[in-house]
Parts: structure tokens; sequence; C-alpha cells
């Protein structure tokens, strides 16, 4: 893998497992010293391990995105023992709830919008400070295509999908002067404990005829070609993996 990162500071949440872990560690084969963060010690312990293990350098720092005085210090813990932050891949996620808004859970609706968005919303204000004293950087969020379009039973998940994609654009307009990238990656379904039971017959998903379950892997590729773009590269866009719009 080509070493595009070199020299540059990554912090992916939600790196324990899945899309997070596939991107901490092809970050950290493509020169980024990468800061992993999750709520399992253990989970982030392993992926940083991994980057080691193939000559890179990692830090594993446990946190609860949604607790916003443990994300600020986790922040100050990365940028401490790596030397700043350049990356910010929000990816830490959850589906506590499904099924019509009718009979859904308030507290199970309230977790996902907390873990999903908010907790979004802490990590970036998180990482601002420090990709300001870089000179530019660039924070990723991985949305969902259902926050474009929504599903029936699957309320609390697109909104909080939906608010991500729009703070992701807001983020954009209000960084673009400091030279800080903000634009969302929709990988579409891929296979991960979050989508576990989800899949249709021949692995196809029920929310789209016409789709395929990724690996985590297969995401990789646009992670970084986002992380490796210019600091006054595109911004405030949505890319997509999905065969389908949105």
């Amino acid at each position: 893998m080509a070493r595009q990162l070199e020299g540059k500071v990554a912090v992916v949440t939600g790196a324990g497992r899945g899309i997070g872990k596939a991107i901490a560690e092809a970050y950290g084969e493509a020169g980024a010293s990468v800061c992993c963060l999750a709520r399992t010690l253990s989970e982030i312990q392993s992926t940083a391990a991994e980057i080691e293990g193939k000559g890179g350098r990692a830090f594993a720092v446990a946190a609860d995105v949604c607790d916003v005085d443990a994300v600020g210090t986790a922040f100050d813990q990365g940028a401490q023992a790596l030397g700043g932050i350049d990356i910010v891949v929000i990816n830490a996620g959850i589906i506590a709830t499904n099924g019509p808004v009718e009979d859904s859970d308030p507290r199970k609706w309230k977790e996902t919008l907390d873990t999903n968005l908010l907790g979004a919303y802490y990590c970036a204000r998180a990482a601002i400070p420090y990709l300001r004293r870089r000179g530019g950087g660039k924070i990723i969020t991985v949305g969902s295509g259902l926050g474009h379009r929504g599903r029936p039973g699957g309320s609390a998940y697109s909104s909080s999908k939906a608010g991500l994609w729009m703070l992701t654009r807001v983020l954009a307009q209000e960084l673009a002067q400091h030279r800080i990238s903000v634009n969302e990656l929709v990988p579409g379904p891929v296979r991960t404990s979050m989508s576990t039971g989800v899949a249709g017959p021949a692995g196809q998903a029920p929310f789209a005829d016409t789709e395929w379950f990724k690996s985590p892997a297969d995401v990789v590729p646009l992670a970084l070609f986002l992380a490796a773009q210019p600091d006054f590269g595109p911004t405030a866009q949505s890319y997509s993996l999905m065969r389908r719009d949105g």
C-alpha cells in the first residue's frame, strides 16, 4: 500500500471493529499515526497492536462518544501522544432500535441519536482546535443512505444520519476558511456486527434489491482517497459506495 498519509495523525472512532478497524489499520499502513478510539479498550488495543505489528504507530484510548468530557480528554491524550491531529474519521455508531415510531422505545430512540449525532458533534468539536493548529485537515463522517432517503421502521437511525449529513455540510462551511475539509462517506450495507440479522437471501439487503453487503475492507479505498485529498480539496460532499443514489 502506498504511504500517502506519511507524517499525518488520524483519529478513528469506533476503531475496535468493523469499518472503523479496517480504516484505522489501512491508515496505519499508509503511514499515518493512528489514535484508535472506542468504548472497549481491549478491542482498540488489538487494532493498535495490528498497526504496530506492521511497523506503524498507534495509540489506543477508551471513551464513550456520548460523554462530552471523555471525548475531550481522549482527543487531548491522542494529540499529546502522537503529536497533533490531521484527520478525524467519525465512525462510531449504533442501531439501538427498529420498528414503527408508534411502537418505539423513547430511551432507545434517544440512545441512537446520542451516539450517532450528538457523539459526532462532540468529536468534531473536540478535534477542530487541533486541526486548526495544523493549518488544515480532514473530517470524514461515516453516514448512511438512510440519512438521505429514510426507511419505514428506521426512524431513529435515519434521523440520526440525516442530522449527521447536515452537520457535515455546516461544518464544511464553517471550517473552509481554516483549510479543513468535511465530507461524508456513505458505505452502503457492510457486513459488521451491526448488520447481523439484516442480510436477505443471497446476501442481498432487504431495503435495496440491487445492493450487496460489502466487507469493511471494501470501504477502505474511499476512506484513503478522502484522507489524502488536498486541504483545499472537495468539501461538503457525500461520497457513496451504494449502487443506488442517496
